[in-house]
């Protein structure tokens, strides 16, 4: 196998968010409101988490598409500041950069898409002999029966070329079947990423622990997030929990990302599993104290510092 060239290969979704924080109702028709602010982020899952391990210092790349647009340059530009190698983000011929508003006040979030450049993802389009290159592939969107098949093509051939260590967020099933046949795919994921609610119902259990434990039996290491009850994960046979850490939570966008981010980097690392639950947690509740998917997110000396700071108050 060829030299690794980088620590983690990412393919998937890519856009702009514009946060518009304090909208308590639309305008009606015919009429104008004025917002105090309108913020443009990064978003997407893939792009997120990208974003997060170049912070923290690792050296991803990014497969994937964008606008030949403004945004689109604004894109590469945030990706550039961290350690992201950008050299296979392709400009669409047919698409803008995907757009996606975000109106938010204290109590609920709605969302306006235009998926763009995202409507262009297929996984027939990663490029394995650069995903040969890396020590790690991380995996987005699933959607059940509609792509289950290219997602199990793909992990079959990732596992050919060895030496490679996958991980895996499943997401949201918005047509509700959670398809059963996922478990086809565990065999061939390293670490499994769910919420709390995904697990249970992927799982068909009670809770999001029996899941992963049942999920566990045929994947590497499977976790769930809890949300302010923390997280756990499930490998061996053997259970591991980190609490939370208490923040007060701004945004919450891009939270799952960015604990994933914290959790790859630890496992990349080769740190123990509990270790990286807290790197996971850690990442994930500065995430969500400002506006923006990645904004919060902290550098590794600041997410070291955090941690540190946490578990010397909570004792």
């Amino acid at each position: 196998m060829a030299e690794n060239k980088w620590d983690a290969f990412i393919y998937g979704d890519v856009n702009v968010d514009i946060v518009i924080p304090g909208v308590e109702h639309f305008p009606l028709p015919g009429q104008e409101d004025v917002v105090d602010i309108m913020n443009t982020y990064v978003g997407g899952g893939a792009a997120l988490f990208t974003l997060g391990l170049g912070k923290l210092g690792l050296n991803p790349v990014f497969q994937g598409t964008i606008g030949d647009d403004c945004y689109g340059k604004f894109i590469l530009e945030e990706f550039k500041k961290t350690n992201t190698d950008c050299s296979l983000i392709s400009a669409s011929q047919h698409n803008k950069t995907g757009i996606s508003l975000s109106f938010t006040n204290e109590k609920e979030r709605s969302f306006l898409t235009y998926r763009g450049t995202n409507a262009e993802i297929n996984l027939d389009s990663i490029r394995l002999d650069k995903v040969q290159r890396s020590r790690h592939i991380h995996v987005t969107g699933y959607e059940g029966k509609f792509n289950h098949n290219k997602y199990l093509q793909l992990l079959k051939k990732v596992r050919e070329l060895k030496e490679i260590s996958v991980s895996f967020d499943v997401g949201w099933d918005s047509t509700g079947e959670w398809y059963e046949g996922i478990y086809e795919l565990f065999p061939y994921i390293n670490v499994l990423f769910m919420n709390e609610t995904e697990a249970i119902h992927y799982g068909r259990k009670e809770s999001a622990l029996e899941a992963i434990q049942d999920f566990s039996e045929y994947s590497g290491i499977a976790v769930a997030k809890l949300g302010k009850k923390g997280a756990i994960a499930c490998s061996g046979g053997e259970t591991y929990k980190a609490d939370s850490y208490p923040v007060t939570a701004v945004d919450t966008t891009g939270a799952g990302d960015s604990f994933n981010a914290g959790f790859i980097y630890g496992y990349i690392k080769g740190k123990e599993i509990t270790e990286c639950l807290k790197y996971g947690n850690g990442c994930g509740a500065l995430s969500v104290t400002k506006l923006g998917g990645n904004t919060g997110f902290p550098a590794e000396h600041e997410l070291l510092r955090f941690i540190k700071e946490q578990e010397e108050r909570l004792g």
